[in-house]
């Protein structure tokens, strides 16, 4: 069944309810109390209950061990902004928000879109330089037990030696050195000219038509296996005791004395059956000379060539050692050949 409609107000009737009038009501420690239990029965509330099986022993927590007991002193003041005194009493807290404080008066802002704000970040520190670590020097070794410095000594502290004097004179050897050293022989040998003197030493040179054209055909032999030689020379010498020395060759620029040197020597061997050569200390730098016993027209002959930078001499000597025709060599080159220096 609906509830019944409310009841329109009639002409002149308040919409508000009226209320009903209060009912006096004295003090309560004069009303009677009053048993809400009064007339229940209560005899039903015992319930018989089942029987449930006895529960396990628990085991017994072992007792705790015993703590340090501290030395009791003066309470802790409160912590907080301001003092306060034991006597004075404590205010309440309230509890709810707390209002935010009131903000700043700021300037006015020009009419427009409110643009919100960003949270400026805290200036960042300013960087350290970094600082070079210097090199550490090795400490010296400790002194012996029982070492006593000598008398009079003084401890003087020793200096480093910079290192780039040294490096600079080796780069200056290196670059300057090595081509002074290779140079210098090509300077003082090339470029050379040649004469042939008429008397050296006990030897005198021959003038008749044999030697003459002897002469003539070992200097044709030497333009043609030479070519690039760029003056020749070939005479025969004798002694009154019937030695006989024959000496022709060629000046010109020569790279490799050493290997021209056994060149000449291999492109004699056949014309003389010559034996192995041997090689001869001359005591000039660049300058290299080899010697080998050999036969022509029935007699025990030696061939010796000596080649430096700026010309080639070689000599056939008779009824001589090997050491006495490299000295005879020498001496004849020496006056045959001569450097054109400046």
């Amino acid at each position: 069944m609906p509830p019944p409609l409310p009841r329109r107000p009639a002409w002149g009737e308040s919409a508000e309810p009226t209320p009903p009038p209060p009912v006096s009501v004295g003090p309560p420690e004069h009303q009677t109390p009053v048993d809400p239990w009064a007339g229940v029965d209560t005899g039903g509330w015992d319930l018989p209950s089942a029987e449930l099986p006895p529960l396990p022993p628990t085991l017994s927590y072992p007792a705790p061990p015993e703590t340090r007991q501290w030395s009791s002193g003066p309470p802790a003041p409160p912590v907080g902004p301001y003092p306060v005194s034991p006597s004075a009493p404590i205010a309440p807290r309230a509890v709810g928000p707390v209002a935010p404080p009131p903000a700043a008066p700021s300037a006015p802002r020009a009419a427009g879109p409110m643009v919100p704000a960003r949270p400026m970040s805290p200036p960042a520190p300013p960087k350290v330089p970094k600082q070079r670590r210097a090199r550490r020097q090795p400490a010296p070794p400790p002194a012996p037990p029982g070492w006593q410095a000598p008398k009079g000594y003084v401890p003087v502290p020793v200096r480093r030696r910079r290192r780039w004097p040294w490096l600079l004179l080796l780069t200056l050897a290196c670059c300057c050195g090595c081509p002074a050293y290779y140079g210098f022989p090509i300077s003082a040998q090339y470029p050379a000219r040649a004469a042939l003197p008429v008397q050296v030493d006990d030897l005198s040179r021959r003038q008749d038509n044999r030697s003459t054209e002897t002469a003539k055909k070992l200097e044709n032999e030497v333009r043609k296996e030479h070519w690039l030689a760029e003056d020749t020379f070939a005479g025969v010498y004798a002694t009154t005791s019937g030695k006989r020395v024959t000496v022709f060759g060629g000046t010109g620029f020569r790279f490799s004395p050493e290997s021209d040197a056994e060149a000449e020597i291999s492109r004699l061997t056949d014309r003389y059956a010559l034996s192995a050569p041997e090689s001869v200390d001359t005591g000039v730098r660049g300058r290299h000379e080899r010697c080998a016993v050999g036969s022509a027209d029935g007699s025990d002959v030696v061939v010796c060539t000596s080649v430096d930078h700026g010309s080639i001499a070689t000599g056939v000597f008779t009824r001589l050692s090997v050491a006495d025709s490299a000295d005879l060599l020498a001496s004849l080159r020496a006056q045959i050949v001569q450097p054109e220096r400046g």
